[in-house]
């Protein structure tokens, strides 16, 4: 056995899957899904196939003539799953597995109705970065293995289902109880990307290629939102070329979605943290949207790789941003990020690995090392090598590496044999053994710190002084400088520091989750009571794991009535958290016991 992926159980002598045909159905009662995948390979293959399973139940496996084939269901790995081998004879090019989720699924999450805007019917929505798409179906879940894919997905006749694919349409199902929606993904994607979701939603166009999903009663918020999100995807086009997916289609998800964003082509899932009535959320609709071209059509080979996809993104994102806000205020976003890399480098200052941008993740779970090292590092490199040979001839560069490796998933490794083709004085001028294998921040990473940012930067340095923030110290301010300013402070601050701080501005009760938890996190980390009743509510509120880990972590750390509360609230509003989630929280509170 010669795995090609260390998450994955794909063996490097057997064919790659080049599309997958689904026939799957619904069942909200048992929260479970049933059907069949037929695999098909790029060329015919006799013998063991190795296929990725998490908590699935295999019920049979056939070739193209209906004859059943053996297969074998191995004991789980922690991080794995369980491998599956199924054994073909006579050169088969195409199989069939039939196959069952198990209720714990790690890439699905089951509501309730209560759980919903609308309070009447269920919802269902996966999440299978970035190793989750083999607890919904069996298949070589590693992104070298892109494919092709097809759905006919059987659900109640009063839900919708939307995917990361095209929509075929709408056809009856075996009872008039029930309905088949159709999809298609005609462009091969890695596994990962693989999405679905399920409930009553509703959409808006708002623009020719841009459709705003949500449920019904977000989805004029939503709308208005998002309105101006074609102009997004021009201005991404003109610096990066062509938009491959044909629709830009975006998904507004229930609260208990674990992250800001995921960037399912043709159906990127959003937070609802994000909807505040400011359109301020452009940012993660530009980073999503900056995946279309670094992520989704060039992605990282593996989770080893991951600064691939988050780093050039996180790149490309702020490009985004630039046009459409200026140099200085995107600074603030470069501002904050460098913030959120220095404190990764200080939480792994023990895991050093985990600082590297090629990393080694052997026997180590995805989810659980997930920082912000490959998105701010591998924006730093970027930034390095652009500011070493000018913005045109890196421009050029970009562009030359997104054509040549289009609908590829490729490792560190064959970047920087196309970056050193392409910048052929590289190595003289840039010291890629530091920046790529070494730990923590290059020395010769340059901090951000000018304009607006620097101005917020001395505010919030002067708090411990005894300056504290007047209001025409925030005459023009926007979100971003007060989240900027929040996350500048000590997490740590005595109650009267507290007071002086949220009093004037009442941070606390901002309708903007950045600010929100900006402060609530220095609330917690202070085992400041007086706020732990809305450090309890937004726990149970949303399901977002950048909030759940910092809310969680201080409560934990602060004091002996906050890590109570912390397990008592954590028992209460697990079942409202995504499983990836739960995992996450478990582990923090796994060290506090």
């Amino acid at each position: 056995m010669t795995p090609i992926d260390p998450h994955s159980y794909t063996d490097a002598a057997h064919p790659l899957t080049k599309h997958a045909a689904l026939t799957i159905s619904l069942d909200f009662e048992s929260k479970t899904i049933t059907g069949t995948v037929t695999l098909s390979l790029e060329r015919a293959h006799s013998g063991e196939i190795f296929l990725d399973t998490r908590d699935l139940t295999i019920d049979g496996a056939w070739d193209s003539t209906k004859k059943g084939l053996k297969f074998v269901l191995e004991p789980a790995d922690k991080i794995k799953g369980s491998l599956l081998r199924v054994f073909l004879e006579n050169e088969v090019s195409d199989f069939t597995v039939a196959f069952k989720t198990s209720p714990q699924a790690s890439a699905l999450q089951w509501l309730e109705p209560a759980q919903t805007g609308g309070g009447k019917l269920p919802y269902m929505f996966t999440q299978c970065q970035a190793i989750h798409a083999r607890s919904i179906f069996p298949c070589q879940d590693t992104p070298i293995a892109r494919l092709k894919y097809s759905a006919d997905v059987n659900i109640p006749a009063e839900l919708s289902a939307v995917m990361s694919a095209a929509y075929i349409g709408r056809v009856p199902g075996e009872t008039e109880a029930r309905v088949v929606e159709r999809f298609v993904m005609e462009q091969p994607i890695p596994p990962y990307l693989f999405a679905l979701a399920v409930g009553d939603i509703t959409y808006e166009e708002v623009g020719p290629r841009t459709r705003i999903y949500a449920e019904p009663s977000e989805i004029r918020v939503a709308a208005y939102e998002f309105a101006h999100t074609e102009e997004t995807v021009k201005q991404a086009e003109a610096l990066f070329g062509p938009y491959d997916w044909e629709r830009f289609d975006l998904l507004v998800m229930p609260p208990s979605f674990p992250y800001g964003g995921m960037e399912n082509p043709r159906m990127v899932f959003l937070t609802p943290t994000i909807i505040v009535g400011d359109r301020s959320g452009v940012e993660v609709v530009a980073h999503e949207l900056a995946h279309s071209w670094t992520g989704n059509l060039i992605s990282n080979a593996t989770a080893n790789d991951f600064w691939l996809n988050e780093g050039f993104t996180t790149y490309a994102e702020r490009r985004i941003v630039e046009v459409q806000d200026g140099v200085e205020r995107v600074g603030l976003h470069i501002g904050l990020g460098w913030q959120g890399l220095e404190e990764e480098v200080e939480r792994f200052k023990d895991q050093p690995e985990f600082t590297k941008l090629k990393q080694n993740l052997e026997g180590v779970d995805p989810d659980e090392i997930y920082s912000k090292v490959p998105y701010e590092k591998g924006f730093q490199f970027l930034c390095h090598l652009e500011q070493k040979f000018g913005r045109p001839a890196f421009d050029e560069f970009l562009r030359k590496y997104i054509n040549k490796f289009r609908f590829q998933s490729i490792d560190t490794e064959t970047f920087l044999v196309f970056l050193k083709e392409q910048l052929p004085k590289v190595e003289e001028l840039v010291d890629l053994e530091t920046w790529i294998y070494g730990t923590g921040i290059p020395k010769d990473a340059v901090p951000p710190g000018a304009g607006i940012l620097q101005k917020v930067l001395e505010l919030a340095d002067k708090f411990k002084s005894g300056v504290r923030l007047q209001p025409a110290d925030v005459q023009g301010w926007e979100a971003q400088e007060y989240i900027v300013y929040l996350e500048r402070l000590p997490k740590r601050l005595t109650a009267e520091e507290i007071q002086e701080l949220d009093g004037p501005f009442h941070f606390s009760e901002s309708k903007n989750w950045e600010i929100k938890v900006a402060t609530l996190t220095i609330a917690a980390y202070s085992a400041y009571q007086p706020l732990f009743p809305a450090i309890e509510q937004t726990l149970h509120t949303v399901g977002r794991m950048k909030y759940l880990k910092l809310l969680y972590q201080g409560l934990l750390e602060c004091s002996r009535e906050g890590n109570a509360l912390a397990k008592k609230v954590y028992e209460e509003a697990k079942n409202k958290y995504h499983p990836i989630a739960q995992v996450v929280v478990q582990g923090l509170i796994s060290k506090y016991p």
